[in-house]
């Protein structure tokens, strides 16, 4: 089986349980599980049904060996990952929201392995000698020079040994920071458009396409839970003619009602037949799923990556609307779970796309 290959950083993750706020469990005990954004997809990726291996660089010591043995146990391919004497294990820490209040993220990743550690230190051609895919966020590019341009090595490396190269644009306006006197728009666009322009599909919402590459969807406002869907094939148009080797541009579509209430669903362009397909889908009218207790956002976007990814790496999704039906039901899936990790299989994101979405117990 060909490997989906994704490159980026991976994170110790500290959360306080269920609901509760820093302020009620600091002093005290908080939930530790590894995310981000790259590994979320391959361990996703596996636990679908497909190859995987996740390529970064980690610190010598044992939280970083719990981290491996994990992804071992997903049946993702570590066998690239270098171990440094040089940098850290990065950290997030996540406050769940609820209702009007928003989850809040507080990163602490500077100095990590995987942003010190060139590009020309990882083998690409064994990396690749196996590989069908590669996958990159944007959050890679934009946790250090160093990573940005190990990033760009790597796509150049993986369309000359014949890999497609997705990216998901993943504007963290907090991250790019790198270059002192530089805000963060303009370091992205100032560097991502060298990336993309060897990159096949693109995964983004209208935010990013927005932050990342200046392109605007009309009439739409993530903020107040109003999104006009027909602007949308138009942002992927204007996208595929500013780099020639995109195949296809991928745009969720989520409306906010609240932390704990999204309408989630997604559209992909296909390039070649100028043609958008949405999901999911009321007979011929789009129809989004209706999350009405969200128990976990972060990791949802990369859950549908790693949905569409699998669909699109595997021979029974033919079709711009298999695809994105599976994607989307992979995702909508994964804010049922807890962690950034979608412990969904296969055949759960295909019962939900059948349309049992009822929740009952399955026997």
């Amino acid at each position: 089986m060909k490997k989906v290959v994704t490159f980026g950083e991976v994170m110790v993750r500290l959360a306080p349980s269920e609901n509760y706020r820093f302020a009620q469990v600091c002093p005290g005990s908080m939930d530790l599980t590894f995310g981000g954004a790259e590994s979320s997809v391959a361990a996703s990726v596996s636990m679908l049904g497909g190859g995987s291996r996740f390529v970064s660089a980690l610190p010598q010591h044992a939280v970083a060996d719990a981290f491996i043995n994990q992804m071992r146990g997903f049946n993702v391919d570590v066998d690239h990952v270098l171990r440094r004497e040089e940098g850290r294990f990065g950290v997030y820490y996540v406050e769940t929201g609820a209702n009007q209040r928003p989850s809040r993220v507080i990163y602490d990743r500077e100095h990590s392995s995987v942003s010190m550690c060139p590009g020309e230190e990882y083998d690409w051609d064994a990396i690749f000698a196996d590989a069908q895919w590669l996958h990159i966020s944007g959050i890679t590019l934009a946790i250090s020079e160093t990573a940005a341009r190990a990033a760009v090595l790597a796509a150049d490396k993986a369309q000359v040994a014949g890999v497609k190269v997705s990216c998901d644009l993943n504007f963290r306006k907090n991250l790019w920071r790198w270059r002192p006197g530089t805000d963060a728009r303009s370091l992205a666009r100032g560097i991502m458009p060298e990336f993309l322009e060897n990159v096949n599909v693109i995964i983004g919402n209208e935010e990013d396409a927005a932050d990342v590459l200046d392109i605007h969807a009309g009439d739409t406002d993530v903020h107040s839970g109003s999104l006009e869907i027909a602007h949308y094939p138009d942002v992927a148009r204007q996208i595929a003619q500013r780099f020639d080797k995109v195949e296809q541009v991928a745009i969720t579509l989520r409306e906010s009602i609240s932390a704990t209430h999204n309408n989630w669903g997604a559209m992909l362009f296909d390039v070649a037949s100028d043609a958008a397909a949405f999901a999911p889908m009321n007979g011929d009218s789009y129809q989004s799923y209706e999350i009405r207790n969200i128990v976990d956002r972060v990791g949802g976007g990369d859950s549908f990556a790693a949905g569409l990814i699998y669909a699109m790496t595997t021979p029974d999704f033919v079709t711009p609307q298999e695809q994105v039906d599976f994607a989307v039901a992979a995702s909508c899936l994964a804010h049922s779970v807890k962690g950034d990790f979608n412990y969904n299989s296969r055949e759960e994101v295909e019962t939900l796309m059948r349309g049992n979405a009822s929740g009952r117990v399955q026997r």
